[in-house]
């Protein structure tokens, strides 16, 4: 078995890893972590959002709108989920499709002025 810097470790000590990567902005390392513990462990809604956040901030959008689409199609009210989702349409330039995730986001806030 070939075993990477990012693989090594139990699947705690890659959480720990894949957060140190993420504080230090390296996204696209920490990317690579979580990607493997998200294949583990795949109905961990929290490895799931970071891995988005770190492929949304590395600029890999259709990864982040993957892994985020997953997420609110389990758990349809996850505020941080359609705020992200919503985020990561826009920056593709896909506005219209957006808002309504942003609209909902902003209602599960309770954020109402922004309907």
């Amino acid at each position: 078995m070939d075993m990477t810097y990012y693989d090594h470790g139990t699947p705690a000590e890659r959480w720990e890893r894949a957060r140190l990567f993420f504080d230090a902005k390296d996204y696209t390392a920490a990317a690579r972590v979580l990607g493997t513990l998200v294949d583990e462990v795949p109905e961990q809604t929290g490895l799931r959002l970071l891995l988005a956040r770190a492929y949304y901030h590395s600029a890999q959008l259709r990864r982040a709108e993957s892994e985020l689409r997953v997420i609110v199609d389990r758990d349809p009210v996850e505020q941080y989920a359609r705020l992200m989702l919503g985020r990561t349409l826009q920056r593709q330039g896909r506005s219209e499709e957006a808002e309504p995730h942003m609209r909902l986001a902003s209602a599960l806030a309770g954020d109402f002025e922004q309907l």
